[in-house]
């Protein structure tokens, strides 16, 4: 059998049945099996104190857990100086304006030459000449290569018709919209661009080349052909086969397309079976127009 047996709450032990009741069931179970028969835990002296100031949340640094609102924010000048910021574009080019003297076009000199006239009505000429262009116009923007919009006109003999055929395709080029052209009168031998347009001559393409102080842009004279700028030959001397072979013909040559997305260069040269400034030219333009009479 089980044996029943009353609590004493103030000590502890069961009452028999002469002893009086003086708790109620809960303070007789406290008294029995309460945290007051339990030893307090005492607490070692050698433990490490802690800083409470250390321990603020507010003093702790940032977890992976952190909200990303109260992670430290990358200022712009920490972008800026960042090894993975995108480097900044270049600025582009300053355009290269020309800025020779003005000379009105003779139109007479025109029709006595065989050339188109702007202002005439359109001629079957000008047609063949419309078709040209718009092959040499075609591979330029195509390649997007600066030496692609240097047009050389060569022939293998003289009297083919080269210059004719240069001045007639700057004519036709420089009716395009939004497009500049420049003809370089480069037969120093026999220059007779100028004399075509019924222009004055004067210093050109040879004097930019030998006298690195002169500017050439400021010797391409300006037309009252809307786009179309003309360059004389210049002075002729017994060196200028050496003068075309220099460097200081690149840099002539890319200092008048500097900038000038939109400039076409072309350049008469002398006979390519007769003088060597045509094979010269040849290595600073990027499309050739052979003119050969059948």
């Amino acid at each position: 059998m089980t044996q029943h047996r009353k609590i004493d709450p103030a000590k502890g032990m069961p009452l028999n049945g002469d002893n009086v009741r003086r708790a109620s069931l809960f303070e007789r179970a406290d008294a029995e099996f309460g945290l007051g028969r339990m030893n307090t835990a005492s607490v070692p002296g050698n433990l490490p104190k802690i800083d409470a100031r250390a321990a603020s949340p507010s003093r702790r640094a940032p977890s992976a857990d952190t909200p990303a609102a109260t992670q430290p924010q990358d200022t712009p000048a920490a972008i800026e100086s960042s090894p993975t910021a995108p480097p900044r574009e270049a600025a582009p080019e300053p355009k290269t304006v020309l800025s020779g003297p003005f000379q009105p076009v003779d139109r007479s000199a025109l029709r006595e030459a065989g050339l188109i006239v702007p202002e005439d009505p359109v001629t079957g000429l000008l047609e063949e000449f419309r078709i040209v262009k718009r092959e040499l116009l075609s591979d330029a923007r195509a390649s997007g290569n600066a030496r692609a919009r240097r047009i050389l006109v060569c022939s293998p003999h003289s009297g083919e018709g080269k210059t004719f055929c240069a001045a007639n395709l700057a004519i036709a080029l420089a009716a395009e919209r939004d497009v500049e052209v420049l003809l370089i009168d480069a037969d120093v031998l026999k220059p007779s661009v100028t004399r075509r347009f019924g222009l004055e001559g004067g210093p050109g393409i040879m004097d930019a080349i030998a006298d690195t102080s002169v500017r050439p842009e400021s010797l391409a004279i300006r037309t009252d052909i809307e786009g179309l700028f003309i360059m004389p030959a210049g002075t002729s001397s017994a060196r200028d086969a050496e003068y075309l072979a220099s460097a200081r013909t690149g840099d002539v040559l890319d200092r008048l397309t500097r900038g000038a997305a939109n400039r076409y260069l072309i350049f008469d040269t002398p006979p390519a079976l007769a003088a060597s400034p045509a094979a010269e030219l040849a290595g600073h333009v990027g499309q050739a127009m052979l003119v050969v009479r059948a």
